[in-house]
């Protein structure tokens, strides 16, 4: 059965149609998305969307706005989404991660959840955005590197913030099952690179090894890390209470003989609204302060450094906000929920904008091998924004 045809209704077809379209553009964040961001231009501009690119520095890459209706009337809704996905790089598909796949009324392809599926779905409901008498404006915000810490978005919601007034609210379409998730927690990523001096292993007085200096970090990491566990607060709305520190990444090294000159690790902080990730992270930037201190007594070429990667707020609930009304009200979900993951919705609240997340799929298929959506969740979510347009004309 071809995937369009697993559909219930037209818009689900049109959806499932443009679903496919989107998950054969390799979007890995570290590729390019200017081909996918080309293609939705084709679908907007002939309908008559105001568009508007916010490239990146390097011009390899670029977020998209996209407007529908009387742009600087209030009232206006932004439908956000990122371009890009995880690798599939070491993980066991069973089928084309770049070819869109229905079995048993699930659609499998990299992104379907995670989370192209909404952007496919505003995609197929643009016809009735451009025909619409919209009183209020609809706005859509495609960003770049959401994947790699949020990267690609702070510029693109600076320029909204600034330059839309009146918005409403902001739906971020990450994967919710289409229940609204009123807050989240906050990200942020380090880097540490240290640097030592090379030597044969058997002269350990003539060099210094980069690893055995970051070893001391890395575990100060993982201490830290049991240490905001262990004082996390007893109120905390979170499945896992508090702040979160885990090392993603780590490298170094270059033979079991040779004294490594290089070594480095990644980590990240997960933070609840209210909690300070850099009074969290103090110990460890002063420790790293210290190590570089003593790389350079003994290797003046040597050192240690941190930077920061990444800063992604967290979305804190607003129960009264124009953002949760709206979307219970097209949802009809009236429980309080809030998610452990990270979204780009911090970002834009922390513009000023009232932001809710609610979209296709669940959590627990994005990043996996054989990543799928459900058919009746895309044509939810659809039917969703179908509603959102005859609000907006109201």
């Amino acid at each position: 059965m071809s995937p369009v045809d697993a559909a219930r209704t037209p818009l689900g077809a049109a959806t499932i149609q443009r679903l496919a379209e989107l998950v054969a553009f390799d979007t890995t964040s570290r590729n390019s998305n200017l081909d996918l961001i080309t293609y939705v231009e084709g679908v907007l501009g002939p309908l008559g969307a105001r568009l508007t690119r916010v490239p990146d520095a390097t011009g390899t890459k670029a977020n998209l706005i996209a407007s529908f209706g009387p742009v600087e009337a209030p009232g206006g809704v932004i439908l956000s989404g990122h371009t890009d996905v995880v690798p599939v790089d070491g993980q066991p598909w069973s089928s084309d991660p770049w070819t869109l796949l229905h079995r048993d009324g699930l659609l499998y392809g990299r992104g379907t959840c995670d989370m192209k599926a909404f952007s496919a779905a505003i995609l197929a409901v643009a016809p009735q955005l451009a025909a619409a008498p919209l009183v209020r404006p609809v706005h859509i915000a495609l960003s770049y590197d959401e994947e790699v810490g949020c990267i690609g978005a702070p510029d693109m919601v600076v320029k909204m913030a600034r330059e839309l007034p009146g918005i409403e609210a902001v739906i971020v379409g990450e994967p919710t099952d289409m229940k609204v998730v009123s807050g989240h927690k906050g990200i942020a990523s380090w880097v540490v690179e240290v640097t030592g001096r090379e030597a044969h292993s058997s002269q350990v007085d003539q060099g210094v090894s980069a690893v055995a200096e970051a070893v001391p970090l890395m575990q100060l990491v993982l201490d830290t890390a049991a240490s905001l566990r262990a004082s996390a607060p007893p109120d905390s709305p979170f499945e896992i209470p508090g702040a979160t520190m885990t090392i993603g990444v780590m490298q170094g090294g270059t033979a079991v003989n040779i004294l490594a000159r290089t070594a480095s690790f990644m980590f990240e902080l997960r933070t609840e609204a209210g909690q300070d990730p850099m009074a969290m992270v103090q110990p460890i930037l002063a420790a790293v302060a210290r190590t570089d201190a003593a790389i350079r007594a003994r290797a003046p070429e040597g050192g240690a450094r941190i930077i920061q990667r990444s800063f992604t707020p967290a979305l804190a609930p607003a129960p009264d906000s124009p953002a949760e009304r709206l979307a219970r009200q097209l949802t009809g979900d009236n429980e309080s929920r809030v998610v452990a993951y990270a979204t780009e919705g911090g970002l834009f609240q922390s513009a000023g904008l009232p932001t809710v997340v609610c979209g296709p799929g669940s959590i627990l298929q994005a990043h996996q091998p054989d990543e799928f959506v459900a058919v009746e969740q895309v044509e939810a979510c659809a039917a969703f924004l179908e509603r959102l347009v005859r609000r907006q004309c109201a």
